[in-house]
């Protein structure tokens, strides 16, 4: 998972996106990186570690220009430590191009040997998002006319990288000269949203992977981006739109509302918040048809997720809510984290259990969801150890049984607790008394009871049914065996966690 920015302002944009990867640094930990252009130059920073690490008061200045386009990014088996893949990534041929990526591209393999065979392009990375780079800029080479470029023509290179494309994505670029770009795969997957803010000097405005950021930042949401849609904000400040794909449907991901995105976030016209508000209640239905509820003594969240599903829970039935959890707000997620041993190790380094909250009480935990199960047992025994009688486990989401392949790091089938197990075997493995899930009607008509127009959700993690129609045992065979094999690669050098590029060319090279 990963958050995305890109700009079209009428002053200096650097602080703006630096101040929007904050915003967005929940979407990403590992790696950050901001690409700026003044007119015929691009200028970019981008490395290892968290925004306040990447980026130093040397490195802001050098980020000049109105317009640009940022990236921060969550690590992935074999690439966490990996700098050369922290994005923006840039391409000077045929026109200079930087690209920032949230999602996961199905034929990444199959686009790689086609851009060196047929397209005379080199991919130097594991990265997909040079493989999508790279098809962009093919795509505008053959679309262009001459040197120059317009929306038309830019729209038609969307188009036909719809057509070569298969996955999640979404996307922001910008072409050096002319202004940024942002489209959206035609599945609606990723999250993708645009504002507007007015100045004195005219209108800028700013697409961003959530809401929040542009609200944080004093812009006014004007709409998400459609699936299959492209815009384009050229560097006078218009905006122009077009549909470039066919047969689009939106399928956004459901786990975006479960556990990625901000509460206070809106996606696709639901309120991050309100759903999982409205997934307590679903939840809370599931508790009583399934435990007895004058069992149940206290309700408690996982710190912070769960807590407004764990708050609505426990009204609907008339239970107490306590904070039984502080939360170490300096450590990272733990299911996104690189290996199971330092997930593990972090668990009871990100929460502490405050016994007086425990003792002699039987405790209903109320968590998001359960990936792997590392935290959840943590946590179970956690409330054990500070005096609790009995200890019962709620998940807001369905077991998670099947690989997502659509930009989350949970690939691998034998990491998921849920898969190959019944619910009575999770409930053993976690060490809890009981164990209630949501089911999958109930989180998918919550997001529905706050926005009615979203029907159809990406939920492929839950159900193993892949919208975009070309996820086959094989490919997920072989994803498994590349992230085994890669997991066993070793650190990079920490001495080149750091990248300070710069490229220029003049208006004669855009051809």
């Amino acid at each position: 998972m990963c958050g995305i920015l890109g700009i079209v302002g009428r002053g200096p944009v650097n602080q703006v996106l630096y101040d929007g990867l904050l915003l967005l640094q929940h979407r990403g930990q590992d790696a950050a990186g901001i690409a700026t252009s003044p007119g015929d130059t691009f200028h970019m920073q981008k490395g290892n570690g968290l925004v306040r690490d990447v980026f130093r008061t040397r490195n802001m200045r050098s980020l000049r220009g109105r317009s640009g386009i940022a990236h921060v990014r969550y690590p992935t088996a074999g690439s966490a430590s990996s700098p050369e893949e922290a994005q923006p990534f840039y391409v000077n041929a045929p026109f200079g191009i930087t690209l920032a990526h949230n999602g996961n591209l199905t034929n990444s393999a199959q686009l790689t040997v086609e851009m060196f065979r047929r397209d005379r392009r080199h991919i130097n990375t594991a990265s997909d998002s040079e493989v999508l780079l790279n098809v962009l800029a093919n795509a505008l080479q053959a679309a262009a006319v001459g040197v120059s470029l317009d929306p038309d023509t830019i729209f038609r290179a969307v188009g036909e990288l719809h057509g070569r494309v298969r996955g999640a994505y979404a996307c922001v670029a910008e072409i050096a000269g002319y202004g940024v770009l942002a489209f959206r795969d035609p599945f609606g997957i990723r999250p993708l949203c645009f504002g507007v803010r007015e100045t004195h000097g005219g209108s800028e405005y700013l697409v961003s992977s959530e809401s929040v950021a542009l609200e944080g930042l004093g812009f006014r949401l004007v709409r998400d981006v459609a699936p299959g849609e492209a815009i384009f904000i050229d560097l006078d400040g218009g905006l122009h739109t077009r549909q470039c794909a066919v047969n689009t449907a939106l399928n956004p991901c459901v786990f975006e509302y479960v556990y990625f995105a901000r509460p206070d976030s809106i996606l696709d016209g639901a309120s991050v918040y309100a759903t999982r508000l409205k997934m307590g209640e679903y939840l809370a239905e599931r508790i009583a048809a399934n435990l007895r509820l004058g069992d149940i003594d206290v309700v408690m969240p996982i710190p912070d997720t769960s807590r407004p599903a764990a708050m609505q829970l426990a009204s609907k039935l008339g239970l107490d809510y306590r904070e039984g959890y502080l939360k170490n707000r300096y450590v990272g997620r733990t299911f996104i984290m690189p290996g199971q041993e330092v997930r593990e190790r972090s668990v009871r380094q990100k929460l502490n259990a405050m016994s007086v909250e425990f003792r002699g009480k039987n405790v209903l935990l109320v968590d998001d969801s359960i990936v792997r199960g590392t935290t959840s047992h943590e946590i179970v025994q956690m409330a054990r150890d500070s005096g609790a009688n009995r200890v019962y486990f709620a998940s807001a989401a369905p077991p998670v049984r099947y690989p997502n392949v659509y930009g989350i790091d949970m690939p691998t089938r034998g990491e998921l607790i849920a898969h190959g197990r019944d619910d009575d075997q999770i409930r053993v493995a976690i060490g809890a008394d009981a164990l209630v899930y949501q089911d999958a009607a109930g989180m998918c008509q919550a997001i529905r009871d706050v926005n009615p127009v979203l029907q159809r959700f990406d939920c492929a993690c839950f159900d193993g049914y892949y919208v975009t129609g070309d996820v086959t045992p094989e490919y997920l065979n072989a994803l498994e065996a590349s992230r085994l094999l890669n997991s066993r690669g070793t650190d990079e050098d920490a001495a080149g966690n750091q990248m300070n590029l710069q490229y220029r060319f003049s208006a004669d090279d855009r051809g």
